[in-house]
């Protein structure tokens, strides 16, 4: 019975894994030949180059995806979650003793992250143009309709996020299993037809390809690499479904529906060199057109929507782990943990999918600017993985070394064909990485920067409590958040300047984000009590779940130290962050600080602190 329910549970969660995680990947077939032989450099529609280029595409998905990020980088969970954040946070504690090394994979970490964000914009806009471009082959009377048609599905793809996904992905999985059925099919017909495709599986020809002509070959590449774009993300929605339901999925269904459609239009325009126009669309006969283009558009607002969950889940991590100043962060579901909306990312991204839509305007346009951000954040991901292979797992050099070199050497090709194209559109993601990445590393540095002249300026809070005995005291609780356990809270002193008296009880409270994802409630909360009714209260989060502290004062009744937070006084500094005469940073990065600092989210209402119960002490401090 209990292997059963296993296995059913094992199925459901793969069947869940279809609808979220295989939507980016599972929707390159829509673009990836098409545009390796009709890209800025076409490539001729002979035998050589199709066997060719199915035998590179069809050893790169074995090799970077199902290798690479299946079988080898999913076993690198933190605590069960995956992605750059939380890959970056599992390799900081193997470098803690090195303070260079360890800036350097937090560089490393965070460029992965801001290139995600690059990726995030990208993939709605190609999808869906991708999609809804087959109506040109419908009528080209419809093509006039392409833009209108894409702005009205992306803008209410963008306005349902408020509402949460749950309801709608109930039906993700469904959609994208028949979406997989229907690409396996079409393939599976038309590789009956010129079954010599099938040749393609041999390296060698790949080899061939590759050597007959490097020049074209190497910019071939920059197409041939889209038929990974959303490796990433089978990674990074570990958390989510867990590694086995994802593997299963993958090897038994998603990575067998792909290769027959991918080898179907080989097979195709081996027989019709000039279906080279749309080989997806023109597997399918012609009653069965439009039906397709309204799969395909469903299928890729799927694969935006997993990109846009990720996007909104990086934004999280990156608040919780201090690298973005604070915003806000709205839960969709009461039952479904990591189910969030972040408005600021929301419209952030679909200002930015817009301008891409209506700029490119096609599908072969935007494959330029795609690669970059994948292959980017590919090679990042192969560097911090080297750290876990050599540190963590301690393979033997012998072993590991070629491995990660010969992964490296495919990463930064595919890198350098893709870096080829920056002028026609690659400039985009990279451009949309550099502002990201300074964003996060300016607001890391300065907070850094600001704690330390906070806790320069501190006074030790044992002083504090041994000159309390002649301070008037007021029934009731105060609290004073705090990020640092070692000097008084400075809305503490201000009070004492101000009002010249205390509350019966005191405590000091700081918030503390560990490096894994979830904390459980056991583990929430650490008290000490310092005397005097003076008491510290350390509340612990994971970084990819949100404060609430009411509902963590509650648990600490079970210490004896209990709160009604409706007669409790929450004090909290407001921190003027300004100049000083000798600036940690370089002045514009300075200036970028104050102006995030300035614009972040109140402090009451990201902790979810009742506004009436908040008292704001201001305090001016000089980085």
């Amino acid at each position: 019975m209990g292997n059963t329910q296993a296995k059913q549970n094992l199925s459901t969660l793969a069947l869940g894994a279809i609808g979220v995680v295989f939507g980016d990947i599972g929707t390159s077939p829509l673009y990836a030949i098409q545009t390796t032989f009709t890209g800025p450099t076409p490539l001729p529609v002979i035998e050589a180059n199709v066997l060719g280029v199915l035998s590179v595409m069809f050893w790169t998905i074995m090799l970077l995806v199902s290798l690479k990020y299946v079988v080898i980088i999913m076993r690198a969970d933190n605590h069960g979650e995956g992605g750059s954040l939380a890959l970056l946070s599992l390799v900081s504690d193997l470098t803690a003793q090195s303070a260079k090394l360890k800036w350097f994979l937090t560089a490393l970490g965070v460029s992965a992250a801001a290139l995600f964000y690059g990726d995030g914009m990208i993939t709605p806009a190609i999808s869906v143009l991708s999609a809804v471009e087959g109506l040109d082959l419908v009528s080209h009377q419809f093509k006039s309709y392409i833009l209108p048609i894409n702005f009205v599905i992306l803008t209410g793809l963008f306005f349902i996020q408020k509402r949460g996904t749950g309801t709608v992905g109930i039906l993700f999985g469904p959609i994208m299993v028949f979406w997989f059925l229907c690409l396996a099919v079409l393939g599976v017909l038309s590789i009956a037809q010129n079954p010599q495709v099938l040749l393609a599986l041999n390296p060698v020809y790949a080899v061939r390809f590759l050597t007959s002509d490097w020049g074209v070959s190497f910019m071939a590449l920059g197409g041939i690499v889209l038929a990974i774009t959303g490796g990433e993300a089978l990674y990074a929605d570990m958390g989510h479904f867990g590694k086995y339901p994802i593997r299963l999925a993958w090897f038994s269904f998603v990575l067998p529906a792909l290769i027959l459609n991918y080898f179907g239009q080989g097979a195709l325009l081996l027989q019709n060199p000039k279906a080279i126009e749309n080989p997806f669309y023109l597997l399918a006969p012609g009653w069965a057109l439009i039906p397709m283009v309204i799969l395909a558009t469903a299928a890729t607002v799927i694969a935006s929507q997993a990109v846009i969950s990720g996007a909104f889940s990086i934004a999280n991590q990156a608040v919780q782990m201090g690298f973005l100043p604070r915003v806000e962060i709205c839960h969709t579901s009461g039952k479904a943990r990591g189910q969030i909306y972040v408005p600021f990312t929301n419209w952030t991204l679909y200002l930015a999918v817009m301008y891409l839509v209506f700029t490119f305007q096609s599908s072969a346009n935007l494959a330029a600017a795609y690669g970059v951000a994948v292959t980017g954040t590919m090679t990042i991901t192969t560097v911090m993985i080297a750290f876990v292979i050599v540190k963590l797992w301690r393979w033997p050099l012998v072993g590991a070394i070629p491995f990660i070199a010969a992964l490296l050497i495919i990463d930064l090709t595919y890198f350098s064909a893709n870096a080829i194209k920056i002028p026609q559109g690659g400039w985009f993601p990279l451009m949309i990485a550099t502002v990201s990445f300074t964003v996060l590393m300016t607001w890391k540095r300065g907070r850094e920067l600001l704690f330390a002249e906070v806790k320069r300026q501190s006074v030790p809070m044992q002083a504090i409590i041994d000159s309390m005995d002649d301070v008037p005291r007021v029934s009731g609780t105060a609290v004073f958040l705090t990020p640092s356990s070692e000097g008084a809270p400075s809305s503490m002193l201000h009070n004492l300047k101000h009002n010249h008296v205390l509350h019966e009880r005191n405590v000091l409270l700081t918030v503390i984000v560990e490096e894994k994802p979830y904390v459980t409630k056991g583990n929430r909360f650490l008290i000490k009590d310092m005397g005097k009714n003076f008491y510290w209260v350390r509340i612990f989060y994971g970084f990819m779940e949100s404060p609430d502290i009411p509902a963590a004062l509650e648990l600490c009744a079970s210490q004896g130290l209990s709160f009604d937070v409706m007669s409790t006084s929450f004090f909290i500094s407001r921190a003027l962050v300004v100049s000083g005469p000798h600036p940690g940073m370089v002045k514009w990065r300075e200036r970028l600080f104050i102006a995030l600092s300035r614009n972040a989210m109140h402090a009451a209402d990201f902790y979810k602190i009742p506004v009436n119960r908040v008292v704001e002490m201001g305090t001016k401090i000089e980085i």
